[in-house]
């Protein structure tokens, strides 16, 4: 049993070595989007949802316009890596409008982040950046004293949420792209919802 985890301890300081390596060589930075990103977000929008889920040009540019502080990107080394984003929301679950359409929230403080959209490009899937996203999103909500976060997805995706803090609350009523979704809600920690 020792001989295993002394083979265990060299196999991760060589692996973490590696993965060091690797994050020195490349350096990410999580900022708000800006419409200089339009054409690399639409492209990994376009990549990760089926066409009947995917956000229409028009509406993401509206979304990076509109949606200044809760639209997040993920940059390693110069190159868009994934984003989240989504508006402020009363209610606690996405409606399918809100796929469409963007409107400003009034409301300074509460209600939850909807999140409409969470895509990492296929070549740094599997890296954390989905996580990080997910993490700079909560502090935003945090910070804008929100109520939480909003979200839906698919059955697929259920358990990476849920490692991520997030609560699956069922079926949703959503009907966007004619598939089936699952509401999945982060509660601040710092605020208690009634």
């Amino acid at each position: 049993m020792v001989r295993a985890e002394r083979s265990f301890s060299v196999l991760y300081l060589t692996l973490s070595r590696e993965f060091h390596k690797e994050i020195k060589e490349m350096s990410m930075i999580i900022r708000n989007g800006c419409l200089e990103d339009l054409q690399q977000v639409i492209s990994i929008e376009q990549i990760n949802f089926s066409e009947a889920e995917a956000a229409s040009k028009k509406a993401m540019q509206e979304r990076l316009t509109i949606m200044t502080d809760t639209f997040l990107v993920a940059e390693i080394n110069g190159r868009l890596a994934g984003y989240i984003e989504g508006p402020v929301i009363k209610g606690r679950y996405l409606t399918d409008d809100l796929f469409h359409k963007v409107s400003e929230f009034p409301v300074r403080v509460g209600g939850f982040i909807g999140i409409t959209s969470l895509s990492i490009h296929p070549d740094f899937k599997g890296q954390g950046i989905g996580t990080a996203l997910l993490a700079a999103m909560k502090d935003l909500v945090v910070s804008q004293e929100r109520d939480g976060i909003s979200l839906t997805c698919h059955d697929d995706l259920i358990s990476f949420y849920e490692m991520n803090g997030f609560k699956d609350e069922g079926e949703s009523d959503s009907q966007h792209g004619g598939s089936l979704w699952y509401n999945m809600i982060w509660n601040n920690p710092t605020r208690s919802i009634c």
